[in-house]
């Protein structure tokens, strides 16, 4: 990370962002909301206004645009970051790749929230910066589960070919709302961004939304709740989330698509995981986890069959479905934060 430019305080954080061609002539705020997920037009703009400067301290307008090799630099002054669990499991490692079980509520990627508390930094502290492994896919914030990551160039383009033609087997697991009552499924729903709501809101979209597909089989049924093994066929975000929600069955937890729609989304941002809001959720973070991934080894061409033991939260909420659907929740959001032996 370079050192902040002159006129901005030292203990700043900069985040850099090299243009690339198929970037170029892009106005400097949209240019942003490609490179930082979930990353509303007028929050692009402010930090513009805020934080972004030429490498010499002048500030930027959001209405410049941006060429091919320049870097972007955002200056961000120091501030408290939400805390997130400063640990993760290995699965698999060898030369080539690495293979971690990421826990519930650690960012992938630095955003305009979180810099130093993410899945990215942690690899960074415990690799260097010039050996990190360098991520293949990703899976939100609160899903937990399998990350492969490759640990050099090659590695990193045989994989990601594999994502791109769909030649790796994923699976999920979800504790769902209410009881499936079909042991098996397919669901076919196109998806799209949500016509209002929240900008991270995907909705199923039966005009302009792109080709979705999930099938799914339950594995069990509990006290008014369904455990639910999940292979999505396209990997559309929120898909999985959405899929559920959209046969009535939403994923316990979830903010944006659980029976009260994007509403508990909204709360948590402006009030945090009050108790009551955690007692209508049921479960400080959606219950769904990746629990296996098979994909082509990169050197040898050898399936890797990876999993992911379910984690001890989604343990405990398995276990008394039917007291936290009636408003006991049975795990807290410091308790995840803490690591798995916490509760």
């Amino acid at each position: 990370m370079p050192a902040p430019p002159p006129g901005c305080d030292p203990e700043s954080i900069v985040l850099t962002f090299p243009v690339p061609k198929e970037h170029a002539g892009l106005r400097l705020d949209r240019f942003l909301q490609l490179r930082i997920p979930r990353l509303s037009r007028t929050r692009a703009q402010a930090i513009v206004k805020a934080c972004a400067r030429w490498p010499d301290g002048r500030r930027r307008r959001a209405s410049e645009r941006v060429k091919e090799g320049e870097t972007v630099w955002i200056v961000r002054p120091p501030m408290d970051e939400p805390p997130t669990p400063r640990h993760y499991g290995i699965l698999y490692e060898d030369a080539d790749v690495l293979v971690v079980d990421k826990p519930a509520g650690l960012p992938m990627h630095p955003t305009a929230t979180y810099h130093r508390n993410t899945l990215s930094k942690l690899l960074e502290r415990d690799f260097g910066a010039d050996d990190c492994p360098q991520f293949c896919h990703r899976l939100d914030r609160e899903t937990s589960g399998v990350v492969i990551c490759a640990k050099h160039a090659t590695a990193e383009k045989a994989l990601k070919t594999c994502f791109e033609k769909r030649e790796v087997g994923k699976r999920y697991l979800a504790i769902a709302r209410g009881r499936l009552e079909r042991e098996r499924g397919r669901i076919e729903a196109p998806l799209g961004p949500a016509e209002s709501g929240p900008h991270v809101l995907m909705a199923v979209r039966e005009e302009g939304g792109l080709a979705c597909a999930s099938e799914y089989h339950v594995r069990e049924r509990r006290e008014g709740a369904t455990l639910v093994e999940m292979h999505p066929e396209t990997g559309r975000q929120h898909q999985l989330r959405v899929h559920l929600a959209h046969l009535g069955h939403p994923i316990v937890g979830d903010k944006l698509y659980g029976p009260e729609g994007h509403q508990p989304f909204i709360e948590a941002i402006d009030e945090g995981l009050s108790p009551g809001l955690l007692r209508r959720l049921g479960h400080p973070r959606h219950a769904l986890h990746a629990f296996r991934l098979e994909i082509a080894h990169p050197r040898t061409g050898a399936l890797l069959r990876l999993e992911a033991p379910l984690p001890p939260d989604l343990e405990a909420l398995w276990a008394a479905p039917g007291r936290v659907l009636a408003g006991e929740p049975v795990w807290s959001w410091g308790a995840l934060l803490a690591g798995p032996d916490a509760e």
